[in-house]
């Protein structure tokens, strides 16, 4: 049985000293965490502005309280979402790597990267969730990637940290393969959460969002509940090519 990464990974994640490593992208220096300052500084940094909902980068900056026009054609039911990068060259690759090649010592990174923006942000939340995966894809990778990066969130926010208030019914299609109107109907009723969350604030966590469908679909679930608020937060974002 996969063994949640919350069972080993410590909840002092954040306040331990960032010790030096050597670096995870190009292993010729060492840098607090495993990432030296060279690639520290390449990271893809999400630039505004940036849409109040969405977080898509815009063209033109837009009033606060005004979402784009995928957002107003089609508002997702999370009240905002916060990304610190793209979802590009050289994060993708440690990602990718980390998500699939099961190179779980990059999760205590990534982990910090989120914290480190959610830190920054000022971020607040009741409950921290990260998005869950079907049973038969967590029994197939062996950990939900999200764990490590909530478990973070959740630290620097002194929120509640909560990997069983939600569940996926279904083992839905990858979105990735998906259109855009797919990925919709694909996680229709696809989460169910575990109790009533009557006024709170819930921030909701995963490792990539793109089309932003499954955080939404969440979210829907979340707010059906009783959830005041509802927040995603992801470590990056996937933007339209205009962009």
């Amino acid at each position: 049985m996969p063994v949640p990464l919350s069972n080993y990974l410590p909840r002092i994640l954040n306040r331990r000293p960032f010790f030096q490593q050597p670096c995870r992208l190009c292993g010729r220096h060492e840098g607090r965490d495993g990432l030296c300052d060279g690639c520290r500084a390449i990271l893809p940094t999400l630039n505004g502005p940036l849409c109040p909902v969405c977080a898509e980068p815009q063209p033109h900056a837009l009033p606060p309280d005004v979402a784009c026009g995928r957002c107003q054609r089609r508002l997702p039911a999370f009240d905002a979402l916060f990304a610190p990068y793209r979802y590009d060259y050289p994060l993708a690759e440690l990602l990718h790597h980390y998500k699939y090649g099961k190179a779980l010592g990059d999760g205590a990174l990534l982990a910090s990267l989120l914290a480190g923006f959610a830190h920054h942000k000022q971020g607040s939340a009741d409950l921290v969730v990260p998005v869950p995966l079907a049973k038969e894809r967590l029994a197939e990778r062996g950990f939900n990637q999200c764990d490590a990066l909530a478990l973070a969130l959740a630290d620097i926010m002194k929120s509640v940290f909560s990997p069983k208030l939600c569940w996926r019914k279904r083992n839905t299609a990858a979105q990735a393969r998906l259109d855009l109107t797919a990925r919709r109907h694909n996680l229709d009723d696809a989460f169910g959460v575990e109790s009533r969350l009557d006024g709170l604030c819930v921030a909701i966590v995963d490792d990539v969002a793109s089309s932003g469908s499954t955080l939404s679909a969440l979210a829907f679930s979340l707010k059906k509940q009783g959830a005041k608020r509802v927040e995603a937060w992801v470590l990056a974002r996937a933007v339209s090519p205009k962009t």
